[in-house]
């Protein structure tokens, strides 16, 4: 007996599928991951408590290139020899009629997320600290890797990496989008007219922070999570995105919903450009105009998010009251990128 299956998820189809490739016994039991809102994120256990990670797309209707599980896949693959950590392996499946969608299983990693302040207070300054630190060392030797060596130098176009995210993000929101947004195409104007010129490329994340990042006993980062948007281009970027979730003492800004790097221990923005800077020889004078596009692209993201809940996309997920916090987030974060801006 296998029970009700979770949202996409047949229970039977899936257990048979692992139970081939793993050492798996007896019923698995499927438990979603309610943090993130994008793809959705199972742990899977069997009666030796022995646990995998299965990722799938949202149900219903959805923008394929954002979900491509075979990418997300590859990409863990090609970084297992790097040193970046990441979760190991256990395979890719592109055959539909399993559960509905393609999905991919990886090592469960032992850890925690840091996700809030709340989070964050189970921990030290001291061991706060360290994993900031950590953080920024990562962020730093994914950036170092030539894609061309482990395989990856054909993911993506490495050049204009910040004109090809305005495009596909403003594609994106053109496309899908139930609603007219004048501040987000001003902003993108601005963007696209301001962006720097790009030096050199990389491996980017495309959504690296704390709380995509599996924290280990000793506190440093144990397993870089949630690629589904990496790509090639301007690491920087990625820089940029890190420095938005950051976050800022007294700053009235609550679009970032009280990251904990706020709490004391961890690097303040300051450091964590310093710390970089020393991993890097980067010219860093233009972050700024990255942390405003970053606030611009997530902006985008959410949007997209909000139209696939309103549409019932995301399984039995329960983002309970911010459903209707949604449009107010989306314009904080515009307003965020609009203030950056004007700062430069």
């Amino acid at each position: 007996m296998t029970g009700e299956s979770p949202a996409g998820i047949d229970i039977e189809n899936v257990t048979r599928w692992l139970k081939s490739r793993t050492s798996a016994e007896g019923q698995l039991l499927f438990e979603l991951v309610t943090h993130g809102r994008s793809n959705l994120t199972y742990v899977v256990s069997d009666e030796k408590d022995d646990r995998w990670v299965l990722r799938r797309p949202p149900t219903g209707h959805v923008l394929a290139s954002a979900h491509d599980m075979g990418r997300e896949h590859r990409i863990i693959s090609a970084l297992q020899e790097t040193g970046v950590p990441v979760p190991g392996v256990v395979g890719m499946c592109n055959d539909e009629s399993i559960t509905g969608a393609p999905f991919f299983v990886m090592s469960f990693v032992d850890g925690h997320i840091v996700k809030d302040i709340e989070d964050s207070k189970a921990f030290s300054p001291n061991e706060r600290r360290v994993q900031s630190e950590s953080l920024v060392d990562v962020l730093a030797q994914l950036h170092a890797i030539n894609p061309d060596e482990i395989g990856l130098g054909d993911l993506g176009k490495k050049e204009d990496y910040v004109g090809r995210q305005l495009r596909r993000w403003k594609r994106q929101v053109d496309e899908g989008s139930d609603r007219e947004l004048p501040l987000f195409n001003e902003l993108h104007s601005k963007l696209e007219i301001g962006k720097p010129e790009q030096i050199g490329s990389g491996i980017t994340h495309g959504d690296y922070r704390l709380d995509n990042c599996m924290i280990g006993a000793d506190n440093k980062v144990a397993a870089v999570l949630d690629w589904e948007l990496c790509t090639l281009g301007d690491v920087l970027a990625d820089l940029g995105g890190m420095l938005m979730w950051w976050g800022k003492s007294g700053n009235e800004n609550s679009t970032m919903n009280d990251p904990p790097t706020l709490a004391d221990g961890y690097l303040t923005t300051n450091e964590v450009i310093e710390r970089y800077a020393r991993a890097s020889s980067r010219d860093l004078s233009h972050l700024s105009y990255y942390v405003a596009f970053q606030f611009w692209r997530l902006a985008a993201i959410i949007e997209g998010v909000r139209v696939r809940f309103t549409a019932g996309a995301m399984g039995d997920k329960d983002i309970g009251d911010e459903l209707r916090g949604f449009k107010v987030r989306i314009d904080g974060l515009l307003e965020a990128s609009a203030s950056t801006l004007e700062d430069i």
